[in-house]
């Protein structure tokens, strides 16, 4: 078995359910339109890789889609604030036996396929690694084992969970590499870095 593992969180696409702080500016049917872009950019960089990949549906695992069964493992997120989806997918993942597992989303026009596999590189010496975006968030969170504190007491979506992250994996003595600092897509003005 492949000891590492991506996890890629993404969300069905519906109208009116995703990109929703991009739609208030652009309307539902474009910012739908920008998502099915950032799966197919995200699918595009993650495929090359020859890691075991899960695919973490919310709400539902959906059937003959993007996402190739043959070649992507999938999972329904649990319901619950991103902290506790994100901790319960790493939680599975290290139960089943993977080493390293690495998380990004899919609004990230911007992350490579390179620096994933740097991502993992990195974690052969720390503990964890983490990829700052310029919202004050992260694209990419990496570990060798379950910290949970990383997905407890955070205001999830401001600027401030890059820092609260940090600020736990110092508290914890844990040593860590950066990547890195990337656009998520989010606002009008984020559609810059797709051009």
């Amino acid at each position: 078995m492949n000891k590492t593992l991506l996890l890629i969180f993404v969300k069905n696409p519906e109208a009116g359910k995703v990109k929703t702080r991009l739609a208030a500016t652009i309307g539902h049917r474009r910012a739908l339109s920008v998502y099915k872009q950032l799966l197919q950019r995200t699918y595009n960089v993650v495929s090359p890789l020859k890691i075991d990949k899960m695919v973490c549906y919310a709400p539902e695992i959906q059937k003959d889609d993007l996402w190739d069964e043959q070649i992507f493992l999938k999972a329904q997120q649990v319901s619950g604030d991103l902290g506790a989806k994100m901790q319960a997918a790493f939680y599975q993942g290290f139960a089943a036996g993977y080493q390293s597992i690495c998380i990004i989303g899919s609004d990230c026009y911007q992350l490579s396929t390179e620096i994933i596999e740097d991502a993992f590189d990195k974690l052969q010496q720390h503990d964890v690694v983490i990829g700052p975006s310029t919202d004050g968030g992260y694209y990419l969170l990496g570990m060798n084992r379950l910290h949970e504190s990383f997905f407890q007491h955070k205001q999830w979506s401001t600027a401030s969970v890059f820092a609260d992250t940090l600020a736990d994996i110092n508290q914890a003595g844990l040593t860590y590499a950066l990547l890195p600092v990337l656009t998520d897509i989010d606002t009008e003005e984020n559609l810059k870095t797709m051009e």
